[in-house]
């Protein structure tokens, strides 16, 4: 249970209060079990970062990463094979390595083909594909990511489809405010919900807040988690 990044100035004066901002992802990392890296999406961060970060977290923690958009979003994961490789080489989170999410454009349609060809490129481990168009509400998406054992992201938002499917032997959530998209903080009866949902479907399952914008997601996150029954303070 956790959020989707960290690095959020509208966090300043409430959940990072008196807090440096060099401090900050330890200070959330106390606060929640697992954080999703949204800097590698935009751009490849060097292996340095990956190591300083697992540093400043508990030793249980466990970050997801997301995958560049170069390959989701100016490949359309076509012909990846080499920036794929470029990505993965500079991962060095060592034990703190969770899944690593492909966020797709809202533009791209499901092809199976194409996302065939992709999944068997991935190397082991654990992978989320989140799409953001209506086509991928098919049989033969979920076919193909259960062969893979690869999660289809459940996401909450107003403004793409919300298609709940559980295609791997883990789940994986965003949920980015249900009524304005990154803004809304979720209400108990939501919350109660999707505390339901996870326990019906029985794995583990990773549940990203991407609601920042005006701070809920801390607050939300560590209300799921009780509702979970799982502690919501760790230390380092």
């Amino acid at each position: 249970m956790g959020t989707s990044g960290w690095r959020y100035p509208e966090w300043r004066d409430g959940f990072y209060r008196n807090v440096p901002q060099r401090r900050w992802l330890s200070h959330l990392a106390t606060h929640v079990s697992t954080i999703e890296i949204n800097s590698s999406f935009y751009r490849l961060q060097p292996s340095t970062y990956y190591r300083k970060w697992a540093a400043e977290t508990p030793p249980d923690f466990i970050f997801a990463v997301k995958g560049p958009k170069l390959i989701t979003h100016v490949k359309r994961l076509r012909h990846v094979e080499d920036p794929l490789k470029t990505f993965l080489d500079t991962l060095a989170l060592g034990s703190k390595q969770g899944p690593i999410i492909w966020q797709l454009p809202p533009s791209l349609r499901f092809d199976p083909a194409t996302l065939k060809d992709f999944l068997a490129a991935l190397p082991p481990g654990r992978h989320a594909l989140e799409p953001r168009h209506e086509s991928f509400r098919a049989d033969a998406y979920f076919d193909l990511l259960r062969a893979h054992n690869v999660a289809h992201v459940v996401s909450d938002a107003p403004t793409f489809p919300c298609i709940e499917a559980v295609t791997a032997d883990f789940a994986y959530v965003r949920l980015h405010g249900h009524d304005e998209l990154y803004i809304s903080s979720y209400s108990d009866r939501q919350l109660d919900e999707w505390a339901q949902k996870i326990r019906d479907w029985d794995r583990d399952t990773y549940v990203y807040f991407d609601n920042t914008m005006k701070g809920a997601a801390t607050g939300n996150a560590q209300g799921l988690a009780q509702r979970l029954g799982m502690p919501i303070t760790s230390h380092m």
